[in-house]
């Protein structure tokens, strides 16, 4: 699969039918599911698909690993995917999912060059968003305390520091450091931020390097700040962390930021601010990566039902429903309006955060990385065997796999 650059113009469990924001263009008479995460604009998206009738979405921060086996079965257990730069891989790698070109054409006409994700010349998914691990920060206490707002992770150890020595709250950082995914995805973007490569020639890995080292080191580093429960920290952990005035600082996806402000969940409202995701060393590029959100079309499915599909996912991104949500994402839709929630993500962008790394090779390395990872940070290995420990299932998936010879 050749390299695909997304053009991002940033401008700078079960859910059923909820509370309309603009009646569907169409009555759907088929039979439609979706599988997808669950974050906020996940629910916005579903939300107005359900307005068109017979539209199941199913909500799970899980999708990546059910969605491959999922659309292997005949007919395909969903319709319609949720998926983002890396989880598309897969459902390519097996042709899980079909070309959009037709139905582009008959159903996509609002849809913005830049929303068409491109693989060899098809259109293989429909881009809806943009998203990036931002630093997010209390406004109040950074303030209180007199820290600037931290640009390199030298300096938001060093806010952590001063924050838990003041004991404003339980835990000065909060992180996704969950073994798994999580934990893969935290070592990919402080790694790159300090510059490393994880393949080289033949797709060999090449991780176990200086700049290996100083991610593990740094992430250790951060973790000594957090709830010791750390390796359990996903993305909704952390977002409740803040609504309960629990933490002060945390690399948190841009897709989260809205519920800082949700009057019914959150006990900070207009506390929690958002800046471009901090540095890993002097000079280098924020230390987050790119993603794209949006939705793909199974393959075993039927054409009707392919056309009924990318028809209610249309609606599901269209103008009224990013006019009634503006604040959940980062949109690529027509008529976003970017705000102070989107300005890390922005920051991140403008500053030159890198794409994250979306092929076949770079989801098995993901996967030995966040299986690899939490030996060091619990102190079972030290840094250089930890990293030859991963290379080592990297290069047994990866041979196994046909990457490597």
């Amino acid at each position: 699969m050749k390299k695909q650059i997304l053009a991002m113009a940033l401008g700078i469990a079960m859910l059923g039918s909820g509370q309309a924001m603009a009646a569907c263009a169409f009555e759907n008479k088929t039979e439609i599911k979706s599988l997808s995460a669950g974050f906020e604009a996940w629910k916005a998206v579903t939300d107005a698909m359900a307005e068109c009738g017979n539209v199941k979405a199913e909500l799970d921060q899980e999708f990546r690993k059910k969605q491959p086996e999922a659309m292997k079965a005949n007919p395909s257990l969903y319709h319609i995917g949720g998926v983002a730069n890396g989880t598309l891989v897969p459902l390519l790698s097996d042709n899980l999912v079909r070309p959009l070109d037709s139905l582009v054409e008959k159903y996509g006409q609002n849809l913005t060059p830049n929303q068409l994700i491109k693989i060899d010349g098809k259109t293989m998914a429909i881009a809806m968003m943009v998203n990036a691990q931002h630093l997010m920060y209390r406004e109040d206490i950074l303030k209180d305390l007199g820290i600037d707002i931290p640009q390199s992770y030298d300096e938001v150890l060093a806010a952590a520091k001063k924050i838990k020595e003041a004991g404003v709250v339980d835990y000065p950082l909060g992180g996704t450091f969950k073994t798994g995914w999580n934990l893969g995805e935290e070592f990919v973007n402080m790694y790159m931020g300090f510059g490393g490569e994880f393949l080289g020639e033949g797709n060999k890995p090449t991780i176990n390097n200086e700049a290996g080292v100083k991610t593990l080191e740094m992430l250790k580093a951060l973790t000594e700040y957090m709830d010791p429960e750390y390796l359990v920290s996903d993305s909704t952990y952390v977002q409740q962390q803040f609504q309960q005035g629990k933490i002060a600082m945390a690399n948190l996806w841009a897709s989260r930021a809205a519920a800082m402000d949700d009057e019914k969940e959150s006990k900070v409202v207009g506390k929690v601010a958002m800046a471009a995701a901090p540095v890993a060393m002097e000079g280098g590029k924020p230390a987050t990566t790119i993603w794209w959100d949006g939705i793909t079309i199974a393959q075993n499915i039927t054409d009707e039902e392919a056309d009924a599909a990318f028809r209610v996912a249309m609606e599901g991104i269209d103008e009224e429903m990013v006019k009634a949500h503006n604040d959940d994402a980062v949109w690529l839709v027509k008529g976003y309006v970017p705000g102070r929630l989107a300005a890390g993500a922005a920051a991140s962008a403008e500053k030159g955060a890198p794409a994250y790394p979306a092929s076949k090779a770079n989801g098995m390395m993901h996967t030995a990385l966040g299986n690899g990872v939490a030996a060091f940070l619990t102190g079972d290995k030290d840094a250089k065997t930890t990293l030859a420990d991963i290379e080592a299932e990297y290069t047994k998936a990866a041979k196994e796999g046909g990457l490597i010879k």
